[in-house]
């Protein structure tokens, strides 16, 4: 008997790898490995969600009325352009499903973001990276890297899991030299946490524009990785077309309700960047006086180089600290495997990471 043939693509996809969060004999985990909010969800988005448990027989608004109201007014925006999906991880899938197939081509940076090649396999179109300058997106090698097959051109801004961004007169570029026809998808996941005034999420381009689209997330800065809620800044046609392929019910009723209560308690979500903003360059000041490097970064996390050395390098600290029940990302999948990379946690992990990189390091 012949078995069913799957999509081109789909079989030359290596299955996304979450970061661990348990280690066998380990009571005490400290997981840094998924880029997880360190102060957790704001506690109205807790009692938001408690209180959605009276409701679990109830669909879920399929439109997400009242998110996308919310979200409108928070950024000044048009309601009627947001799509709301499980996860921004969703709609970046639902974006390259929809105007990619075989023969086609998405480009994005050398380390940018998993998902875009996944999404590219999954629909049979061809991933391309482009090279990057001191771990950044290059515009230049964007724009030469795009072909007459190019429909696609994701850019994580900040990127994950460098920490680097593109300042906004250089996404601006990047947009006005690409052609029309290429769709240029700004992923701001970690926007909120960004303190820079150079820096813009992507918002504007979308407002004058038909190519542009910015999506952005729930799972970071306010703690809600666990209900998976992202959304997108559209134009009218492409919001139109994604509202088409997406499940009608794709997000669910109870994340909702917790996003929308996150989104309207502001004091958590300024004590989560004011935490981020403290810790952030305490642990790069740190990992440098144990002659580490590390990636000057706007996210809340860290990419950290070890040196080429056997027993000092990154695969060798990631077995030593793995021991100790302490868990940060390894970067093999992008091809940095000099490297792991740090979420910013509490003060107290931090200090744990610190003092058992001290002792692989020799320095104590």
């Amino acid at each position: 008997m012949t078995a069913p043939t799957p999509q081109p693509g789909i079989l030359g996809i290596a299955p996304y790898r979450a970061g661990s969060d348990t280690v066998a004999g380990v009571d005490r985990i400290i997981k840094l490995s998924s880029n997880e909010a360190a102060l957790g969800p704001s506690p109205r988005a807790i009692a938001a969600y408690r209180d959605a448990a009276a409701n679990l027989h109830r669909y879920p608004d399929s439109d997400g009325f009242a998110l996308r109201r919310a979200l409108a007014a928070r950024h000044g925006i048009e309601a009627e352009r947001i799509v709301c999906g499980n996860g921004s991880d969703e709609l970046i899938s639902l974006l390259t499903s929809a105007y990619c197939g075989v023969g086609d081509e998405v480009l994005y940076s050398r380390h940018g973001f998993l998902m875009y090649p996944l999404a590219a396999k999954a629909c049979g179109a061809t991933p391309v990276t482009a090279p990057e300058t001191d771990y950044r997106a290059d515009v230049d090698a964007l724009l030469s890297a795009v072909t007459e097959r190019t429909r696609i051109l994701f850019l994580a801004n900040p990127n994950n899991p460098t920490g680097t961004y593109l300042p906004s007169n250089e996404v601006r570029r990047l947009r006005e030299n690409l052609r029309d026809d290429v769709l240029l998808v700004i992923d701001a996941a970690y926007a909120e946490l960004v303190a820079r005034n150079d820096y813009s999420p992507g918002i504007e381009l979308v407002a004058e524009s038909d190519n542009t689209v910015m999506t952005r997330t729930f799972s970071k800065v306010y703690g809600l990785a666990g209900l998976r809620v992202g959304w997108a800044y559209c134009p009218a046609g492409i919001a139109e077309i994604i509202n088409r392929i997406r499940g009608p019910f794709n997000v669910n009723g109870a994340a909702q309700a917790a996003a929308l209560a996150a989104l309207e308690d502001v004091g958590h979500t300024d004590m989560a960047c004011r935490h981020n903003e403290v810790w952030l360059p305490w642990f790069a000041a740190e990992l440098a006086k144990l002659g580490l490097e590390t990636v000057p970064s706007v996210g809340n996390f860290l990419l950290i180089r070890f040196p080429d050395e056997e027993g000092r390098n990154a695969s060798a600290a990631d077995a030593f600290l793995t021991k100790r029940g302490i868990l940060l990302r390894d970067m093999v999948a992008y091809g940095l495997g000099d490297c792991l990379r740090a979420t910013i946690g509490t003060e107290d992990e931090l200090r744990a990471v610190v003092a058992a990189l001290a002792e692989f390091m020799g320095r104590t």
